[in-house]
């Protein structure tokens, strides 16, 4: 009987946090071998090994580095199309579904805007004769941090109360914002932004260009541990190691702070673009420093959002946060100091915090929201069937995932090519559209491929697309395999991975596999992991599925502490290698924990 999606799904979520202690040095495979066949490279070794089986993921990051390097677009092109299929071969991302964004705002809520990055801008909204927004876009933020964040719900509330040197549109261009003017050199490698005059913080204090070069190099500083700290590497001067001056970095503000000049290392197509996104904007040093909890005995940096986790923080944007009430509530008033301070016509934006969809949505219903970001997927059907005015449907660039960390205790004794072909498996289990008809609901698109099919690719074209010079593994969809859920295929790349299946086409009890699965508490994620645990047990394979708050399973997925997880990509701009550089070595998005 096919899978039924009610409420009682919910008795099946252990509510629990499951620590799978990693193992050192596992590095992901690189192989160019579809499912069922072999690729074991020279050097490599297909005996069975203690403990989880190890490879080299240097050819990925040299990868990576070229493809920045070089100014050749064509080249480059071919080389992000090897860079996703490396990634990709690992089978350690499980593509569901590339993301829409639904929501639903009240009809008197106007002059608000949304971008192919999920973020929403609230600095010309009306709102009717109300001065106050009630809005939810999710659960407790792990980071408000410019700096730090890198979730899709904090840079909501960072875009709403900061302000970066360019910014985008209501059409979705980039504009300048904190600076007025920007001068390109000939051979695309310098920048030049004049700063507005009379930039203040919402303290009153002047802003200036100062305050970006001092915001970039704390960026950049690896005492500080920003998961997007990987943005900064296209500027010159960029620290290679841990060992390397920060402070070197090719950002200079000029003596009277009027100008901010940076040096590229090679020319960087999309770098207006980083300059929109929250890694990019200034913070106040002296906020920054001075909070108790910043330092350590030792002198060094303990804790870098300190100046952040009890609200009131100094910023520069359109609204100035003045409440921060933990697992509640974050209230944001109009900034008098911010220089479009006549655009702002709300006085106050408060989000109230929670992840309980069925909750939120009836707040909304009794009016005391009246913006939320979540709707529960049993409501979606009525929504659309009455084409409901207050339901908005968006596209994004992005993708839903499964993650599998390559360094799980569920790859124990396998070699690299068995623990291949145990993620391939589990992939080609998954029913996708049925999670897209019965969950998602919204036209999402199936996803065959980590990088989204609208992605332009640099020269001004799509992505993910056959050419001449590039054809994908499975050329009749343009991605890395078929959409079909394949369970025949499953159960023959489990057997080459060494399990035994019973004549009910299930794993016998002497060979079983076990599955961890985390996600973060959503009721359209836990009905996904509902459908991946149903299919998976066609294959006699089990899965528990452990449900945490939103800021634990971050800190989970990036700890890799878990086995498999949902996950999911908002593009931070319209270039693959934003979802290809997240998957460096070093990267601190990197949750899959290649080579690690």
């Amino acid at each position: 009987m096919k899978k039924v999606l009610t409420i009682l799904l919910m008795v099946v979520m252990v509510i629990s946090l499951v620590a799978c202690a990693p193992k050192e040095g596992e590095k992901p495979p690189v192989t160019t071998a579809k499912p069922g066949e072999t690729s074991v490279k020279p050097g490599e070794t297909e005996a069975p090994v203690t403990g989880v089986a190890k490879f080299d993921w240097t050819a990925f990051d040299k990868l990576i580095a070229e493809i920045k390097s070089t100014n050749d677009l064509e080249a480059r092109v071919g080389l992000m199309h090897e860079a996703e299929d490396m990634l990709m071969e690992t089978g350690a991302l499980c593509p569901i579904y590339h993301y829409n964004d639904n929501y639903m705002a009240k009809t008197e809520l106007k002059d608000y805007y949304t971008t192919a990055y999920a973020y929403k801008y609230f600095e010309s909204a009306t709102f009717g004769d109300k001065d106050t927004l009630n809005l939810c876009i999710a659960s407790e933020p792990q980071y408000i941090d410019p700096t730090l964040n890198s979730s899709v719900d904090g840079a909501v509330m960072t875009v709403n109360s900061f302000s970066g040197l360019v910014t985008y549109n209501k059409a979705g261009e980039l504009v300048p914002d904190c600076a007025e003017k920007i001068d390109i050199s000939d051979d695309g490698m310098t920048y030049v932004f004049t700063m507005r005059d009379g930039l203040k913080w919402s303290n009153g204090e002047k802003l200036d260009a100062g305050d970006f070069e001092y915001s970039l190099k704390r960026a950049a500083n690896p005492e500080v541990g920003a998961d997007y700290r990987y943005m900064l590497d296209c500027i010159e001067g960029w620290p290679e190691d841990d060992t390397e001056d920060f402070e070197k970095l090719a950002v200079t503000a000029s003596a009277d702070g009027k100008t901010l000049t940076i040096k590229l290392k090679a020319v960087t197509a999309y770098f207006l673009d980083l300059c929109a996104f929250p890694t990019y904007f200034p913070v106040n040093q002296e906020n920054v420093e001075s909070a108790e909890g910043y330092l350590g005995a030792d002198g060094k940096i303990k804790d870098p959002a300190a100046w952040t986790q009890n609200g009131g923080y100094v910023s520069n944007g359109p609204f100035m946060n003045t409440s921060w009430e933990h697992k509640a509530s974050m209230t944001f008033e109009r900034n008098p100091y911010f220089h479009r301070a006549e655009n702002v016509k709300l006085e106050k934006l408060h989000f109230l915090l929670s992840d309980d969809d069925t909750t939120i949505f009836s707040a909304y219903k009794a009016g005391d929201l009246d913006f939320i970001d979540n709707v529960p997927p049993d409501e979606i059907k009525e929504l659309l069937a009455t084409n409901n005015p207050e339901f908005h449907i968006v596209d994004n660039l992005g993708t839903y995932f499964v993650i599998f960390n390559v360094k799980s205790e569920m790859f124990e004794g396998k070699t690299v090519e068995q623990a291949h072909k145990i993620r391939r498996a589990v992939s080609m289990a998954i029913d996708r559209q049925y999670i897209v008809d019965t969950v998602g609901q919204t036209g999402q698109r199936l996803a065959n491929s980590f990088i989204p099919p609208t992605m332009l690719d640099g020269t001004g074209k799509e992505f993910k697309q056959n050419t001449a010079k590039y054809t994908y593994p499975d050329e009749a969809s343009a991605g890395y395999f078929p959409y079909e859920q394949d369970l025949d295929l499953a159960r023959q790349l489990l057997t080459e991975a060494g399990y035994e299946f019973g004549d009910d086409g299930k794993l016998s009890a002497t060979t079983p596999l076990h599955i961890n699965y985390i996600l973060n508490t959503n009721a359209g994620h836990a009905a996904v992991a509902q459908i991946i645990y149903d299919d998976l047990a066609e294959l006699g394979i089990t899965m528990e599925i452990s449900q945490m708050d939103w800021d634990t399973t971050l800190a989970e997925r990036k700890a890799g502490n878990f086995d498999v997880a949902r996950h999911g990509w908002i593009a931070d701009f319209n270039d693959p290698i934003n979802m290809l550089e997240m998957w460096e070595t070093s990267s601190g998005n990197n949750d899959a924990q290649f080579g690690r």
